[in-house]
């Protein structure tokens, strides 16, 4: 029975293996624009992988339109460079493209050495927070000029393609978009004028790089920005680039940083923004790519089998697994560890001018120093926990040829990763528990679970090493009547063990009281099934519709002490919440203490005094605390110990995950 995923397919006269296209995403891997060993292992191991096509970049054309994180493609000093990733990924199997683009107005001047980002316009980025200059028309193109050498020097580096970025927010959806393009000459005004720089881009390197080499777009399906270009505009711009400018296929993605519409969190359902990659792909005759919370083989072979898409571009899910490609086609779907879409390792540590980590998957961007070496005399290890942390400790031992055995009290492994998973939109986490479960089941680890780890088990088990990652467990603060009957415990709320009544005040604003918030306010509301069978038969109006999707059940407010809610928050994340913390008019008390609660409720002090709050139920998620008295006695017998994950200190899932990992790893 054929795989719809891993038949071939031709882009211009290049054949790519299957139809699995890994896009080029920011790394922060480069260093002052040269490739780094680094990112060569990264993607020599996703080549190896299976992928059939791997992008690169994005790529600089001048010197406004990066900075040194990125790999550089402005000048001939930077081929060497390239040509040896390109090598690393047709070495190992795959189609090789070099994303080049220019940032625009996303650009920052304290990357140009104060020098004012350009534009096609002079309007301001809300991203950014700068005022970009506009570009004169002997600078555009100039621009033009170098886009089309950069795509040279992709060539002669022997990448397979060059594809170009053309949305997104960088500086050619800014000449798209009569948002960001005031420009009365002929780079702006109606769409024929907006769409001319983009056009010109792709012919100036159709005729630099020939006729047989593929060129590829990289473009929005929507901008989802307020005012911006929505489909239609976009699909007659599709049109143009493969009719006017010839270019070979288009990968389609969705969004500008700006816009409002999440795109790459977890709540994202899978493969949603597949309609967009339908409708261009109805108006043009080549291949086009589809994008976005891609990340399991099912989900792209519907999409494929259905006619939305005849590629899919799968990134993050191979930064969490670069063997998903394998995996699939050898029959190991169920061995894949899937993306979670938490967005902590990668996008979060770009804000920090960090590389590219993954929750998943510690060895990602780590692929040389984190390679198990067999150990020259193999240990017994004692796991002590099956949560994420002890989970990923044992793989890790046991990789490197000690012989394991995980310890876990209840009858299942997962931890606090099924408790992430209970709120709206994180089931993702669940998932990332099974997994991770499955790789433990076909390693040569011995699970042992309903097992209290005691002195005396230690003493018959004779370890040579322990690992302990028992977690943590909620903290109850000292407040006057935390022990009334309608106090509970937030973790217990999140995975259902109580109820809850209408009236519902959270002590703690960190993620947990977040979530817990978001948790409830789904109660009460239409389902996804049900919005779309009232939808479809018309039963109640778009509006009615709407507000029945967000309006809940419960009156909910929040307690927090500190000037902010959800500090321990990835940005990523952040910002999703907030508005789905404002659509479900969900209170928030910042700077407010908790005094005590009463029968009614609870007594708060915060900037407007003491007052009292309504509540049938008081939700405590005021942290958690470290659950780890098993160290000190594995270190009074002498037996070496390391202790990681939320037992240590508690943290987030990354940190379990890449501590459990190290401590397995140098055990």
């Amino acid at each position: 029975m054929r795989d719809p995923l891993f038949e071939p397919i031709v882009i211009n006269r290049m054949e790519v293996k299957n139809r699995i296209y890994m896009p080029a995403m920011h790394m922060g891997m480069g260093d002052n624009f040269q490739v780094t060993d680094r990112l060569v292992e990264f993607y020599a191991e996703r080549a190896r992988g299976g992928a059939g096509m791997i992008v690169v970049g994005y790529a600089t054309v001048d010197e406004y339109s990066g900075n040194i994180q990125n790999i550089g493609a402005h000048k001939d000093e930077f081929i060497p460079g390239l040509a040896r990733l390109a090598a690393a990924i047709n070495d190992n199997g795959a189609r090789s493209a070099v994303q080049i683009n220019h940032a625009g107005r996303y650009n920052s001047s304290f990357f140009l050495n104060g020098k004012p980002p350009v534009a096609p316009s002079a309007v301001a980025s809300r991203m950014t927070r700068e005022t970009p200059r506009a570009l004169t028309i002997e600078e555009i193109q100039q621009t033009i000029e170098s886009f089309a050498q950069a795509a040279v020097r992709v060539k002669k580096a022997g990448f397979s393609a060059v594809e170009i970025l053309s949305g997104t927010g960088y500086l050619i959806s800014e000449f798209l978009s009569p948002l960001t393009n005031k420009r009365e000459d002929e780079y702006g005004g109606d769409l024929n004028n907006r769409m001319r720089f983009g056009l010109e881009i792709m012919q100036a390197i159709r005729r630099k790089v020939g006729a047989e080499f593929p060129v590829i777009v990289r473009m929005n399906g929507n901008d989802f920005m307020p005012g911006g270009q929505g489909r239609l505009e976009l699909q007659s711009y599709a049109k143009a680039l493969v009719e006017q400018a010839g270019v070979d296929a288009l990968c389609i993605n969705v969004g500008w940083h700006e816009a409002r519409v999440p795109q790459i969190v977890t709540s994202v359902p899978r493969g949603v923004y597949a309609y967009l990659s339908r409708g261009i792909k109805e108006q043009v005759n080549v291949p086009v790519i589809a994008s976005h919370r891609i990340n399991d083989p099912m989900t792209a072979r519907d999409m494929i089998s259905d006619g939305m898409c005849d590629m899919v571009a799968m990134g993050r899910s191979l930064i969490a697994d670069p063997f998903l490609p394998q995996k699939s086609k050898n029959g190991r779907e169920e061995e894949i560890v899937h993306c979670v879409a938490c967005a902590q390792g990668c996008f979060d540590n770009l804000f920090k001018l960090k590389a590219v980590e993954c929750l998943c998957n510690p060895k990602a961007g780590r692929e040389a120093e984190t390679r198990a070496v067999k150990a020259a005399a193999p240990k017994r290890v004692m796991v002590v926990g099956g949560g994420a942390a002890g989970m990923s400790a044992a793989l890790a031992a046991a990789e490197r040829g000690h012989s394991v055995t995980l310890f876990e009290q209840s009858d299942h492994l997962g931890g606090q990763l099924l408790l992430a998973g209970a709120p709206p939109g994180r089931e993702e986490f669940v998932i990332l528990a099974k997994d991770l479960a499955k790789q433990v089941a076909v390693s040569p680890v011995t699970v042992r679970l309903k097992k209290t780890v005691d002195e005396a088990l230690i003493d018959i088990e004779h370890p040579d090493a322990v690992i302990v990652a028992t977690g943590a467990v909620p903290l109850t603060p000292p407040i006057p009547g935390a022990d009334r009957p309608h106090v509970v415990q937030a973790w217990d709320v999140l995975l259902n063990k109580v109820h809850v009544g209408r009236r519902v005040a959270i002590i703690g604003g960190g993620a947990v009281g977040v979530e817990t918030a978001l948790f409830l306010a789904e109660k009460g509301t239409l389902s996804g099934d049900a919005l779309k069978f009232l939808l479809i038969n018309q039963a109640e109006t778009p509006e009615t519709l709407y507000e029945l999707a967000i309006k809940g059940t419960k009156e909910i407010v929040i307690i927090e002490m500190l000037d902010a809610i959800g500090k321990d928050i990835g940005r990523s994340t952040k910002w999703t919440m907030f508005q789905d913390l404002e659509r479900s008019n969900i209170k928030r008390l910042t700077v407010t203490k908790a005094l005590e609660i009463t029968s009614g409720g609870l007594r708060v002090e915060g900037p407007k005094g003491v007052q009292e709050i309504a509540a049938d139920t008081v939700v405590m998620a005021a942290g958690a605390k470290s659950l780890n008295a098993l160290a000190a006695v594995v270190e009074k017998k002498g037996i070496p110990c390391q202790t990681v994950g939320d037992a240590r200190k508690v943290a987030q899932a990354i940190d379990a995950i890449h501590q459990g990992f190290k401590a397995g790893q140098y055990v």
